[in-house]
């Protein structure tokens, strides 16, 4: 088991800690507060001040004015306290702490210290190391292994508290953890792996890669191996610091980005992460509460993440720079997942920048259908949202264009379908069109396909009807158009029951 390299039981510090104030400053700090308040935490104050090391220790005082009672705590040792606090109190990094502590938080100073006479083989012939990570006199000691295929970050405890320090610790490291149970058994404990450490501060990878030059040296492990290691911690490309680790990959072949947690602080802040960029949840992203020792989530949908990759083009001032942010951010973590996932996020991505790139007026392009090249020229364009039967919501796209010379007005409109509430779109091939059905139904699949990429199905029914139809991603494809962009937006919120 690791053990606090400090002197005192963390368990009582962190219940005495819910009982002072928070907001404190530098050279001193001070709330204002009612008489028995006052008394009670300055009491608090006192026994804590016994329980501290000398290099942690302060002065307090309580001033009474015109019925405010104000206590401070001063001194040259009122700054260590305060770093103290950052780590050790369990609001710690909470949202409702005062805004001058929060910044504080975010400026603390963790040190790690790596103990190379630690460095050994097990009786197991694992390679093992004890580093320690702290921060305003406070530190915990983690153990580190090299296992088969990864660099592994361990610390476990039966003290519940103590391990949360030390997740606490490993988060001001820049490694997002959490605090596991084991099993049915009393032990709890925090861990993070290659990818995960190698989003850490500089001083955590610089430890940790001393570890890994030092075993090469010694031949315990293979250099290859450990290169790779090496170069994931060294340069820290794997996750950029101050993001947690969300799981990647392929569902059925649609792109699953999710971020879970037991802690519902982590996935709340997940999901304001996805408000202050400037995405709505339920259209752009998803989210379930974690319920007791369940876990909860955070689901970026496939339209938030090419929303997201819009607002990194065309969003403003703090949306565009967080947006920017997730996007490189998501792109690192699908090329490690492999080069499918990593294809898909970038067809989404560069699909999402390219919303209102283009203009319907003045487009000109050559496409082949059927074998047959087609000319297509667009006139002018434009989308609306109307009210169908039943008080359904309908797209309708109408484009003006000519196709091959013949020019004609066309309509394409979108609705909501089936359980999955997918999008499509249907047009009917008009009969009284030069050629009749079945050329008119020819140039609208050549228009579609120039416009969005695609070709879109054709169903000749009976007694002569052609349906020409679109899906969702064809719809994506007319997005990229500005006449078009903002009335499909508005539909696809509007309609999206998720």
């Amino acid at each position: 088991m690791n053990r606090l390299a400090s002197p005192f039981s963390t368990s009582l510090i962190m219940r005495l800690c819910t009982a002072i104030p928070h907001r404190l400053s530098t050279p001193h700090t001070s709330r204002v507060l009612g008489g028995g308040a006052a008394l009670l935490r300055l009491a608090t104050l006192h026994l804590l001040n016994q329980l501290l090391p000398d290099e942690l220790k302060f002065d307090a005082r309580i001033y009474v004015g015109e019925g405010v009672y104000n206590i401070a705590a001063y001194g040259r040792d009122a700054a260590g306290l305060r770093r103290f606090l950052a780590v050790t109190a369990p609001s710690a990094g909470g949202e409702y702490l005062s805004e001058k502590f929060n910044e504080f938080m975010k400026e603390t100073q963790v040190e790690v210290q790596l103990d190379k006479n630690s460095i050994r083989l097990t009786d197991r012939g694992r390679v093992a190391a004890e580093l320690t990570i702290s921060e305003g006199g406070t530190a915990v000691k983690y153990n580190v292994y090299l296992r088969e295929n990864k660099v592994e970050l361990q610390f476990q405890s039966t003290d519940r508290s103590l391990t949360e320090l030390a997740a606490r610790l490993l988060r001001l490291a820049g490694v997002g953890t959490e605090v596991k149970k084991m099993g049915g058994r009393d032990v709890w404990r925090v861990e993070a792996t290659t990818d995960m450490l190698a989003a850490g501060r500089k001083e955590l990878r610089d430890a940790l890669a001393e570890i890994v030059r030092e075993v090469i040296a010694r031949g315990w492990v293979d250099a290859d191996k450990a290169e790779r290691w090496l170069e994931k911690l060294e340069e820290g490309r794997v996750l950029k610091e101050g993001w947690p680790r969300y799981e990647v990959g392929l569902a059925k072949g649609a792109l699953v980005i999710r971020f879970s947690s037991t802690d519902r602080n982590n996935i709340e802040r997940e999901a304001q992460r996805f408000r202050d960029m400037g995405l709505k949840e339920g259209v752009h992203f998803s989210m379930k509460i974690p319920e007791g020792s369940k876990r909860g989530y955070v689901r970026i949908l496939r339209e938030g993440l090419a929303h997201a990759a819009w607002l990194s083009v065309y969003g403003s001032g703090r949306q565009r720079e967080l947006a920017a942010k997730f996007v490189e951010y998501i792109l690192r973590r699908t090329e490690e997942a492999g080069k499918e996932v990593y294809e898909k996020a970038k067809e989404i991505i560069e699909g999402g920048m390219s919303r209102g790139s283009l203009t319907l007026k003045g487009f000109e392009g050559r496409v082949e259908v059927g074998g047959k090249t087609h000319v297509v020229k667009v006139i002018e364009g434009g989308a609306e949202i109307e009210e169908g039967e039943g008080g359904r919501k309908l797209l309708r796209i109408r484009i003006t264009a000519e196709v091959d010379g013949v020019r004609s007005d066309y309509t394409i409109t979108f609705g909501r379908y089936g359980k999955r509430n997918a999008a499509m779109g249907r047009a009917y091939a008009r009969a009284d069109a030069p050629g009749g059905r079945e050329a008119d139904a020819k140039r609208l699949a050549a228009l579609i396909k120039a416009l969005t990429g695609m070709e879109p199905w054709v169903y000749r029914m009976k007694g002569g009807r052609i349906i020409i139809e679109c899906s969702g991603e064809h719809l994506e494809g007319f997005r990229r158009y500005a006449e078009l962009a903002d009335a499909i937006e508005r539909w696809l919120e509007e309609t999206n029951r998720w």
